[in-house]
């Protein structure tokens, strides 16, 4: 079996900076003044966190509740969910896929939802499988506060209510890019990966709309999008294939400088709050160590040493 060479991934790690809140968890059952549940009070993500103090009554098994400044913010970090990250990342055609099953996918493949964010269109049993890995950003400031506020009308115990709020915050995450699940868009149901169904003769006309929209973002490369009706997994015993199409290395090298540079100028207005990118550094992963930036910058490579890896090949 002939082993793959080449860079398998292109990890990265983002430091990105803001102030305050943007990703709520919304009300959390807590104890309040005198003992007495209160359903008032409003929480961030915080990882790990448990409203549950791990008292329990005997007599009933009712588990008491934290109070709402029992929280330590470095062992139950501020985080924004990786969910949030993608719909903003990709947020010019967040909706695009409800109308996806009514109308062709060949517009939707030819487009960064259809090559890099995914998609699945149930009414059709079509998907495309991400290539892309992102990670919750999770705050390392840990400049939490509990707030009091006060709702406009008569004054009494309804018009309360309560927030645990941020100020300065500053977030690492990281991510990954597979270029195994990039460079290969199956157009075939045999693998349940059939990311669109097509008619006979279709194939070239959908490989040339991917090539053309890859070429649009960046015309100094030669991006190429080639259609076959068998190809083959390496390493596979029987070399039973499936209709698809193949990237090339210029068209997987357009779309991940595109991903990173939507990725570093990343910034997020919400909830009077903000975060943006402040800072991404990228290794082109040529080895076995998967996510080895995570634990040893030292042996990463920022620039591409080497052609990225092929998987398939047409038989």
């Amino acid at each position: 079996m002939k082993k793959v060479t080449g860079i398998k991934s292109v990890d990265f790690k983002i430091t990105a900076l803001g102030h305050g809140v943007v990703n709520w968890n919304g009300p959390t059952t807590l104890t309040g003044d005198g003992g007495q549940t209160v359903d008032n009070h409003t929480l961030p993500k915080l990882r790990g966190y448990t409203n549950l103090s791990g008292k329990v009554k005997e007599e009933t098994g009712y588990k008491y509740k934290k109070e709402a400044t029992d929280i330590d913010f470095k062992k139950t970090p501020l985080y924004i969910s990786q969910n949030c990250i993608r719909h903003h990342l990709f947020r010019d055609q967040a909706f695009d896929i409800h109308f996806a099953a009514e109308k062709s996918l060949q517009g939707v493949l030819a487009s960064i939802t259809g090559l890099v964010r995914g998609y699945v269109v149930p009414s059709s049993q079509c998907k495309r499988t991400s290539p892309l890995l992102m990670e919750d950003f999770v705050d390392q400031l840990g400049n939490g506060n509990f707030e009091q506020f006060g709702q406009a009308g008569e004054r009494d115990s309804s018009s309360f209510y309560s927030k645990t709020t941020f100020g300065d915050t500053k977030y690492t995450s990281y991510g990954s890019i597979s270029i195994e699940q990039l460079q290969f868009i199956s157009l075939d149901k045999k693998f349940d990966r059939c990311s669109m169904v097509i008619k006979e003769g279709q194939g070239e006309d959908v490989a040339k709309a991917v090539q053309d929209y890859i070429q649009s973002l960046n015309p100094d490369l030669n991006p190429q999008a080639i259609f076959h009706s068998n190809y083959v997994r390496g390493g596979t015993i029987f070399e039973e294939g499936e209709n698809g199409i193949l990237l090339n290395d210029d068209a997987v090298k357009a779309l991940i400088q595109h991903t990173l540079q939507m990725i570093s100028q990343l910034s997020i207005r919400q909830a009077k709050s903000y975060m943006y990118v402040d800072e991404v550094l990228v290794d082109y992963n040529d080895s076995h160590k998967m996510m080895r930036i995570k634990h040893n910058e030292g042996d990463i490579s920022e620039q591409a040493e080497s052609g990225y890896a092929v998987y398939f090949y047409s038989k």
